[in-house]
């Protein structure tokens, strides 16, 4: 009869222990979400954006390590951005790829189905949509504190096994982001200047052809 009770206490309070990780994981989650949201948010309060960021890809199965710099500027769903030498432009009906060392240019429609993938408009708010939360490690970077969220997307079919956003705690922007890839290869992606409402003109996101007199033109729609 002894033994009897002691099984039940001991299994009574591995229900209990079960209920409470339910419980922590839960509100670690919302904890997640709310952080999430107010980085959302917080971007969504700027009339634009414009960043300065460091690109890096390791692959230590292929032996791939590479990185390079870029920049970005945001305003609505329209973008700019300098890459690996090249342009992309969308200026909220067509994307322009420009190619300076193939002079060519390449333009499409806004794919908005893509199953998975980053667009450069999405950059600062991708995670709103599509994926799992969880609280994650807190680290100090310069004397800034960046608190981690931990992003598991629900699409089987993503490439992405998990992302990792770091987020400074003062002013909700976002400082880095870390995709661990299904293949094994991981992209990170640090923000080194971040302003906003900026001075731009009017023609910022306007592509203009007769810049590029001798670049063939590959229309894809």
């Amino acid at each position: 009869m002894k033994l009897f009770h002691k099984s039940y206490k001991t299994l009574g309070l591995a229900v209990i222990l079960f209920f409470a990780g339910i419980t922590v994981s839960a509100q670690n989650s919302q904890k997640a979400k709310e952080l999430l949201d107010q980085v959302s948010a917080k971007v969504k309060s700027y009339d634009n954006i414009q960043i300065g960021f460091t690109y890096s890809m390791q692959n230590l199965k292929q032996n791939i390590n590479q990185e390079s710099k870029g920049n970005l500027t945001l305003q609505g769903n329209q973008y700019l951005l300098n890459f690996m030498g090249i342009t992309k432009i969308f200026d909220g009906k067509k994307n322009y790829t420009i190619v300076p060392e193939d002079e060519e240019i390449t333009i499409s429609n806004q794919d908005d189905n893509a199953v998975d993938g980053m667009s450069p408009a999405k950059m600062l708010t991708f995670f709103t949509s599509g994926f799992k939360y969880s609280w994650d490690i807190v680290q100090n970077v310069k004397g800034r504190k960046i608190q981690y969220v931990k992003l598991v997307p629900t699409n089987a079919k993503d490439y992405r096994k998990e992302v990792l956003i770091g987020i400074d705690a003062q002013t909700k922007h976002i400082y880095t982001m870390m995709e661990m890839n299904k293949n094994g290869s991981k992209t990170t992606i640090t923000v080194n200047s971040f302003k906003t409402n900026q001075p731009i003109s009017k023609n910022h996101f306007t592509f203009t052809q007769s810049k590029y007199p001798n670049y063939y033109i590959n229309n894809l729609d």
